[in-house]
């Protein structure tokens, strides 16, 4: 089968189309035929040497949707459209290629109306979305700050929180024609931080409130000014660092409103909780596919 896989980590040059012997299905491993393979930030992270897990060669891709031929039971009979997530693409050959054996647990089916390609971009985005939302203790009336509306993250909670009842969803762009695009879209409360700080920024939409919930996918500068939007007893978690590793904070910003900061790491999540989770998160981004049609604006790492 064909695979696209990195022969080292030093960018795109580095990536080779070759020929790898089809997967099996074995015992817990489904095999399914992919028909749309996720590229996701992680990917990137990864093909420029940023994360010290992986070894070469890897075949990336860490989500992906297609159908199933073999192995997957009552459950996932052969035929069935499914996508999924895991450790593929980090921590062994992902779905940059024709098949691949998932783990059954791994697996969710793709609801009618939703298409191959869609569904292989939900799983990543929306999923890590939904959990660091409930993680943060989001509910419906809150005020949530995901920065990067342009990157696969901020884009994803900003329209989770959105369709699932928060006062406000904020997002932001270092790019004027971006910030434009977003809101034609319908991204009605995203500010261009070229024109303002990000705190100045949700201070001002939220009539001097602050944040109660900010997800951060871009690390450096960013979560520095983010941080300096939280409301009494606001908290950020912090899960990505497209921006930078490094950044520097001002221990005020959370000592005064008394706020938190926790960190989110996907691949040490419990199997119960990305299970149940994914229920919710099928559920809640059909809800924003319906709601907000078309809105996807094109991903970039630092939005």
């Amino acid at each position: 089968m064909r695979a696209m896989r990195a022969e080292r980590f030093s960018g795109y040059e580095a990536l080779r189309l070759v020929d790898l012997p089809k997967p099996a299905a074995t015992d817990g491993r489904v095999l399914v035929r992919i028909t749309a393979a996720g590229v996701t930030p992680l990917d990137h992270t990864i093909l420029f040497g940023n994360l010290h897990i992986p070894e070469v060669p890897l075949v990336l891709g860490n989500e992906g949707a297609g159908v199933v031929e073999e192995g997957g039971g009552a459950d996932f009979p052969a035929g069935s459209r499914v996508m999924f997530w895991g450790a593929y693409g980090a921590f062994e050959d992902g779905t940059y290629r024709e098949w691949i054996a998932v783990r059954k647990e791994d697996l969710c089916l793709i609801p009618d109306g939703v298409d191959d390609i869609s569904a292989a971009g939900i799983p990543v985005a929306y999923l890590t979305a939904q959990v660091a939302l409930t993680l943060a203790g989001f509910g419906p009336g809150k005020t949530v700050l995901a920065p990067a509306i342009g990157g696969s993250v901020g884009n994803a909670v900003t329209q989770l929180a959105r369709a699932l009842g928060a006062k406000h969803a904020i997002s932001s762009t270092t790019n004027h024609a971006k910030a434009e695009q977003a809101k034609v879209l319908g991204f009605d409360e995203v500010m261009d931080t070229s024109l303002q700080k990000l705190g100045d920024g949700v201070r001002r939409i939220t009539d001097g409130y602050g944040a109660d919930v900010v997800i951060d996918g871009i690390g450096g500068e960013i979560l520095s000014e983010a941080l300096k939007a939280l409301a009494l007893g606001g908290s950020l978690t912090t899960l990505g660092y497209s921006a930078s590793r490094k950044t520097t904070i001002d221990v005020t910003d959370l000592i005064v409103p008394q706020a938190s900061i926790r960190s989110l790491n996907m691949f040490r999540q419990p199997q119960a909780t990305v299970t149940d989770v994914e229920r919710n998160c099928v559920s809640s981004s059909i809800r924003c596919d319906q709601t907000d049609r078309g809105e996807d604006v094109p991903s970039g790492r630092s939005g």
